[in-house]
């Protein structure tokens, strides 16, 4: 390729000498012929040839140049993840990046220790199945059964696994080897029922694949549970324990009533019946006999399920606690951001309400202007990862102090303020201080507009500006937060007004 440039080259600067010689002797014969008419017109027209000329030779150059240099490589966004696995990667390196931001050394070293789990989670590759339901619904009978041994109590009236206890379990006729945890019951009453409960909740959160399990209709709680776990991305088999105790047509009604409920929950091929601990009876001779457990449906959709899924869920369950990890990391740096976003306005409200009430001016547009502060713009985009110039937060700062004077937020405040500042200061500080308190007031609204602002990426939203600073002014008038607003005010303004009035005094005496 780049031999046959060089050619090309060649051949193009042959012919261009060989126009160039054309050129030549034809501006010859034209100046020739124009120098016998007049000399001084021969001389102009040579001039503009000349120019021309080199005009096109520079031309050429700077074409041939860019035809000979290298292509540039193009920046490419980076490709999407080609598998579960790569998309998991590139999500716990968002953490990793996210970590570095969160400034509270025990929430960071929390979400660092979770990320390195759920990356030795993804080098090992564990399957975990979670055993989920009410108390006693037969959760530790079907572990039990399951692992064909006695795994933990059975038969209280209520939940009896305390905490989540797992087995190393391999499934029959299967080269699948998973984690089988059994989870305290859902439901129970007090205050460790409830303790019991999230952990559960928590344990679920956390599983490859789910085996709920009911040994009745479902209540409300229960269905409602279910559909939460599904939209969080959870695959779940509803196990329908205890059919030993059910007439065949009871059974089968219900059956259908649950698949016909669960319809985009559960696939119908997903409600499994079993009897994990069938009751014992006694035969006609007097023993007592205890049938084996009726799991084997069970088993057959577990390792079917694993052989087609077992690895696709393992990698959705892995991208899907990398991704909330993610989420939690992100509300962590927010909530972080807001906390010094709001010390920024605070600091800025009560900086300019000394200034204004020290010097107040005239006229309620310089209020309004003086209301909204450029630095504190600046400071506020780099808390949120923005760039932003003083220039920038100048032209920031007038549009939003327009804003305020055009939609009566400027005369707002000042009546929501004189009237609690006039009761509690003297008459000869009224004034002053009512201009020095309405500066911070609609600083505050200003620097609150800004935070959402840079919440959103440099956006006001689809209701723009206006709709913002009407939205922090209807959540900053309410008679509560007034009442607590004049009360610092008279600390912050008027106390150190009264000081600096009271200091020639002093001085005279």
């Amino acid at each position: 390729m780049r031999s046959l440039r060089f050619a090309l080259i060649i051949v193009s600067v042959i012919l261009v000498l060989g126009m160039l010689l054309w050129l030549v002797e034809s501006f010859s014969r034209l100046y020739g012929g124009i120098a016998l008419w007049s000399p001084l017109l021969a001389n102009w027209v040579l001039g503009i040839l000349l120019l021309l000329l080199l005009l096109a030779l520079g031309g050429l150059i700077y074409y041939g140049y860019l035809f000979l240099r290298p292509a540039r490589r193009s920046r490419l966004a980076a490709p999407a993840p080609r598998t579960k696995a790569e998309a998991v990667g590139v999500s716990l390196k968002a953490v990793q990046q996210q970590v570095a931001q969160i400034q509270d050394e025990v929430a960071r070293q929390a979400i660092l220790e979770r990320s390195q789990v759920i990356s030795a989670a993804l080098a090992q590759g564990d399957f975990r199945l979670v055993v989920f339901g009410t108390g006693s619904a037969g959760k530790t009978s079907l572990v039990n059964a399951l692992l064909g041994e006695i795994a933990g109590s059975v038969g209280a009236p209520m939940g009896t696994t305390p905490v989540g206890a797992t087995y190393q379990w391999t499934i029959p006729e299967s080269e699948w080897q998973v984690w089988l945890t059994d989870t305290p019951g859902l439901l129970e009453v007090g205050v460790v029922g409830t303790e019991r409960e999230q952990q559960a909740k928590q344990l679920a959160a956390e599983a490859d694949l789910l085996l709920f399990v009911i040994d009745d209709d479902l209540r409300q709680s229960e269905f409602e549970l279910l559909r939460s776990l599904a939209e969080i991305g959870k695959r779940l088999l509803l196990v329908f324990n205890k059919i030993d105790r059910y007439a065949a047509a009871d059974l089968a009604q219900i059956l259908a009533r649950l698949r016909h409920r669960l319809q985009g929950i559960v696939a119908s091929e997903d409600l499994i019946a079993i009897a994990a601990n069938p009751q014992s009876f006694r035969l006609e001779d007097g023993s007592l006999w205890q049938p084996e457990p009726e799991i084997w449906p069970l088993l057959q959709r577990l390792a079917a399920l694993l052989q087609a899924e077992g690895a696709n869920l393992m990698a959705d369950n892995i991208l899907l606690q990398a991704q909330r990890l993610s989420d939690e990391a992100r509300q962590l740096i927010e909530q972080q951001r807001q906390t010094q976003a709001e010390a920024v306005v605070d600091r800025y409200q009560w900086l300019g309400a000394g200034v204004i009430a020290a010097m107040p001016l005239p006229g309620i547009d310089l209020l309004a202007t003086a209301a909204v502060n450029a630095q504190m713009v600046v400071e506020l985009g780099r808390i949120y990862g923005c760039d932003v110039t003083l220039a920038e937060g100048k032209v920031l700062a007038l549009s939003l102090a327009k804003t305020l004077t055009s939609l009566g937020i400027v005369k707002g405040a000042m009546q929501l303020l004189s009237v609690g500042l006039q009761v509690n200061i003297a008459t000869a500080l009224a004034s002053r201080a009512i201009q020095g308190a309405s500066a911070a007031y609609l600083t505050r609204i200003a620097g609150k507009s800004f935070i959402e602002y840079f919440r959103q990426n440099q956006d006001w939203g689809d209701g723009g500006m206006g709709e913002v600073v009407q939205r922090q002014f209807q959540l900053n008038r309410r008679e509560a937060f007034i009442r607590a607003f004049v009360q610092e005010a008279i600390a912050k303004v008027v106390a150190p007004l009264k000081d600096s009035l009271d200091e020639p005094r002093t001085g005279a005496r």
